[in-house]
């Protein structure tokens, strides 16, 4: 049953949604384009049980829908709002200070919390 939500719900299905390194990277390819379980897969190098579930998740969030056809399932962003809003925000220029202090020693962002101490 689809229903409407409220606007801090969806930040936090967003949030939630675009947390995940995996989830993001699977999220930007369909971005560019609707995908199948296998490809996305394949092109990101993934096991298809992992895409399998993250694509589980973003629907569940409703950021995607999937369509079957015959015995294959395409995946595509939900809305042409939502693709075109998430296209702004991954094309924003983020100000971040080099020696600022990450404050999660566990984060997973790439660069984020390097000590820069790399000769």
């Amino acid at each position: 049953m689809l229903t409407i939500t409220t606007q801090l719900d969806v930040m936090n299905r967003l949030g939630r949604a675009m947390a995940d390194p995996t989830r993001s990277r699977i999220l930007m390819s369909l971005l560019d384009r609707p995908g199948y379980p296998a490809d996305l897969s394949r092109d990101l190098g993934l096991s298809r049980s992992n895409v399998s579930n993250h694509l589980a998740c973003l629907r569940d969030c409703g950021i995607v829908v999937a369509e079957p056809e015959g015995r294959k399932t395409r995946y595509e962003v939900s809305d042409p709002h939502l693709a075109r809003a998430l296209t702004v925000l991954i094309e924003v220029t983020l100000a971040v200070d080099e020696n600022a202090e990450c404050m999660d020693q566990g984060c997973p962002v790439p660069g984020c919390c390097d000590s820069g101490d790399e000769a």
